[in-house]
């Protein structure tokens, strides 16, 4: 088999928030971590560990970057409660939402004091929504469960650089701190209780399911669902313009978002865990 896969556990030990766009002065979060935010929360990993001192170029990263999405793949991760030692995950999508919203959003509010005047500053009064540590309701520990993919003859400390990773955005105030818990190879080719199955002998892992469970580019596929432009920020230092932290924006595809159902059910997992229609 050209891939192996393993389930991949974290515990939560801080609020999450996984960016979705502003609406009002609320900074709204994605209700699962994306691939591409465990892309770059790896890359930066792998990166700082095998570079003495300050990796402080671009490029630096980019070859550990494109290493991850030439040696691995991934699933997205959905968050999951422990119970009698079986982790149960939570889809935020159904007829669940509503109480999916209620059990494990919050939101933190804040703004930029004017010091003189003793007041809030004009205009910076935000709202940032995170995914709660433990629930809202029983207080319960809240993981994340997702599959990485190994490609054999892989050679990156992937293992060693998921116990150390921050996830997501505010990690400059603690934000995103995860415990790796679990890193277990899989026994048959079931993923997220039997909904998707997957098949590692081809260039690329095979996954086959009903309900997307990641962004699907929308070439070639229907399904009821939302689409939506799936872009991120980047550094790129060698560009001439936006070459500083965050300001380049890439743009990755239109595409389907999580939770999709589809009729067509055969996807190949490329860059950034997006699944693309199977030839």
């Amino acid at each position: 088999m050209t891939w192996k896969a393993y389930r991949v556990v974290f515990k939560l030990k801080s609020p999450v928030h996984i960016g979705c766009g502003k609406v009002g002065n609320v900074q709204r979060t994605r209700p699962y971590v994306t691939g591409r935010v465990f892309w770059g929360a790896l890359t930066m990993r792998l990166t700082r560990d095998a570079i003495s001192g300050t990796a402080t170029d671009s490029s630096q990263y980019k070859t550990f970057g494109d290493k991850v999405n030439e040696q691995l793949a991934y699933t997205y991760f959905y968050l999951a409660t422990k119970e009698n030692g079986v982790y149960q995950i939570q889809w935020p999508w159904g007829d669940e939402e509503s109480l999916f919203r209620r059990r494990f959003l919050s939101s933190y509010t804040s703004t930029a004091l004017m010091y003189l005047q003793q007041a809030a500053d004009e205009g910076l009064l935000h709202e940032v929504e995170f995914l709660s540590p433990r629930t809202l309701d029983e207080g319960e520990q809240v993981y994340l469960v997702g599959y990485v993919f190994e490609k054999e003859g892989c050679d990156l400390k992937w293992r060693d650089a998921c116990k150390h990773l921050q996830l997501g955005g505010e990690r400059g105030y603690g934000w995103g701190d995860v415990k790796c818990v679990e890193i277990k190879p899989l026994e048959n080719h079931d993923l997220f209780e039997e909904q998707v199955t997957f098949n590692g002998d081809g260039d690329s892992p095979t996954i086959q399911a009903k309900r997307l469970l990641a962004h699907a580019s929308s070439t070639g596929i229907t399904a009821t669902g939302e689409i939506e432009p799936l872009v991120g920020r980047e550094w790129r230092s060698n560009e001439s313009t936006n070459k500083y932290a965050g300001q380049y924006v890439a743009f990755s595809d239109l595409c389907w978002v999580p939770g999709s159902v589809v009729e067509r059910s055969l996807f190949v997992i490329r860059d950034f865990g997006i699944w693309h229609l199977s030839d």
